[in-house]
């Protein structure tokens, strides 16, 4: 159980610092690019995606070692193999971090612990999202209307 909370804490560490590492880079170099103020909008929306998707990725990554190769629990709901398959950990790892929670996967074992923390780490990673996008239309849309 403590080696899934340490990894948990890893998890999350890495991921935070990924996306801040990608906000901050977008802050430093969008506010100094010569590019036309409306699509910056859309550089940081799709490079905030491209981090999510990398985000996701981290934490699947996670959950296929830790069922794998760790013995730290299981999928429940997946098909009657001897292994998850890292295309099922990603998938779930997808509808928690989104917090959406489809319910056809479910974790066990000490494998919940890491669930957990995901989702309410992708909640506190979306909404920083959130909050940086809308002050990055704020900036660059009041810069091309000239206020």
């Amino acid at each position: 159980m403590w080696h899934v909370a340490l990894f948990t804490l890893l998890l999350v560490a890495v991921a935070t610092l990924l996306h801040y590492e990608v906000l901050a880079g977008l802050h430093r170099r969008l506010g100094r690019s010569p590019m036309p103020s409306r699509p910056k909008v859309l550089v940081v929306m799709v490079t905030c995606f491209i981090a999510h998707t990398l985000e996701i990725a981290l934490y699947g990554l996670g959950y296929w070692v830790l069922i794998n190769h760790a013995g730290s629990g299981q999928l429940t709901g997946t098909a009657a193999q001897p292994e998850v398959t890292l295309s099922e950990c990603l998938y779930f790892s997808g509808a928690t971090y989104t917090s959406l929670g489809l319910g056809d996967l479910a974790p066990t074992g000490a494998l919940r612990m890491l669930a957990a923390a995901q989702a309410l780490h992708g909640l506190l990673l979306i909404g920083w999202t959130a909050s940086f996008l809308y002050i990055a239309m704020e900036r660059f849309w009041n810069a091309h209307h000239g206020r």
